[in-house]
């Protein structure tokens, strides 16, 4: 999981405003170029070669990061991602349908750019119950999923303010996300000795420097649940500072 700067938060939405955390969506792009049926055994095609005619085609736009997904004999996949989902769009205009020409090869490559389906797209809708008004409303109920499991949430971002260490606070961890409704139980399995021991202490990571933690949390009602769920796909967590600079990273 990776921390950056973000540079563009015009996309952003308030989490908690007394802990300075947003949620910045997930602005990605899936780029397939598609390579000759027939390849010229005398000049193979070079995936960063390619990847620098992709960025000459969104310049002056740049990705804010972009990685090999998938190298086939069929094509080549990338993975990029941009600052907003609005540049997402630019970006895709500007490289769907798109002619490659490499030095050296008779056939052009061809761009295709769809967009990039986050591990949340296929959540099922039908886990929260439906009220059937013959009683088992309450039996449901009981069986609507409720609580959230959550990892590489960033110690800091949720340690006292003043504080010299960087323990996150299992209160502030409620009231960030009681801004979708009551919560039940908060578990920080980080803040207690005895399984810290037992499991080496595996309860919390780095994230590029930045220590994580792991956390499980319970609403009194699943429909809070769901709120939660729909209101995190596909976002990134962000924290701005009192200087205006913001940093973000992803979570799982």
């Amino acid at each position: 999981m990776t921390v950056t700067v973000v540079y563009d938060n015009s996309e952003a939405t308030e989490l908690c405003a007394a802990q300075h955390l947003y949620l910045k969506p997930i602005a990605k792009l899936m780029i397939n170029v598609l390579l000759p049926e027939s390849p010229e055994p005398s000049r193979p095609v070079s995936n960063w070669e390619v990847l620098d005619q992709l960025k000459s085609l969104i310049c002056p736009d740049q990705f804010t990061t972009v990685r090999l997904a998938k190298s086939t004999r069929d094509f080549i996949r990338f993975e990029g991602e941009a600052e907003t989902r609005s540049l997402v769009q630019i970006l895709k205009a500007k490289l769907h349908g798109k002619i490659i020409k490499l030095n050296g090869l008779e056939t052009d490559l061809k761009v295709v750019v769809t967009d990039a389906q986050g591990e949340w797209e296929h959540f099922p809708k039908e886990n929260v119950a439906t009220p059937m008004g013959d009683g088992s409303e309450e039996q449901d109920h009981d069986k609507s999923p409720n609580s959230i499991y959550f990892e590489g949430l960033p110690c800091k971002w949720f340690a006292p303010k003043g504080s010299s260490g960087e323990k996150p606070c299992e209160e502030i961890l409620r009231v960030v996300f009681e801004s979708f409704g009551k919560i039940k139980n908060v578990d920080i399995p980080m803040l207690d000795p005895y399984r810290e021991v037992i499991t080496s202490g595996s309860f919390g990571g780095f994230n590029f420097g930045l220590q994580t933690f792991e956390a499980f949390i319970q609403y009194q009602e699943s429909t809070d649940f769901l709120k939660a769920m729909k209101s995190l796909r596909g976002m990134k967590l962000m924290l701005k500072g009192d200087d205006g600079k913001a940093l973000a990273c992803n979570i799982k």
